[in-house]
């Protein structure tokens, strides 16, 4: 797992083999953050989500970024403690590993990001009413961002606050606001 950019740029993180989740690849982490970029300033306060983590790459690369803070939800025990490894190496307190099922979180949280990302199991079987959980939730800054990568057989295009969607060999992000 290699940071693409900002003050972490080239540091690398090796995930245990054993772990389920691998890191999104760093052709479509870069191609994400390109996106990202021209839509919001990291360096102007903001807050964001990751749930299912997984191995923590898109936390860590919005933190480098220059986010002001960033909420890693992941469920899985070895996940969540190579996130806390990561974040010790890094010797930040911008970073937030919450060990805990992202639809719990979801329900529970009183608080409002700029930008939330979500990388659940492509298979996951509630993964099509994510977006609507999010802004029945209010999860989201009035001009936040939404972005929930899944498998091509997902299609969100009629979702309300559907804004794009990018394909990046067989990853897919799909925006809303």
């Amino acid at each position: 797992m290699r940071v693409i950019g900002g003050i972490y740029k080239h540091r690398r993180f090796e995930p245990p083999r054993t772990f389920k989740a691998r890191p999104t690849t760093d052709f479509a982490k870069e191609s994400l953050f390109n996106i990202l970029d021209n839509h919001i300033d990291f360096e102007d306060g903001i807050v964001a989500l990751d749930l299912f983590a997984g191995t923590g790459s898109i936390g860590l690369e919005l933190l480098s970024r220059g986010c002001d803070r960033v909420v890693s939800v992941e469920k899985e025990p070895a996940h969540h403690a190579f996130i806390c490894q990561v974040m010790k190496a890094v010797k930040t307190d911008k970073w937030l590993p919450v060990r805990g099922d992202a639809f719990r979180f979801i329900e529970k949280s009183e608080e409002r990001f700029d930008i939330v990302f979500a990388d659940p199991p492509y298979e996951l079987k509630e993964l099509e009413i994510l977006p609507d959980l999010i802004f029945a939730r209010q999860l989201l800054n009035d001009d936040g961002i939404f972005i929930l990568e899944h498998g091509k057989r997902n299609n969100f295009e009629r979702h309300p606050r559907f804004v794009e969607r990018r394909v990046y060999g067989s990853v897919n992000f799909s925006f809303f606001r």
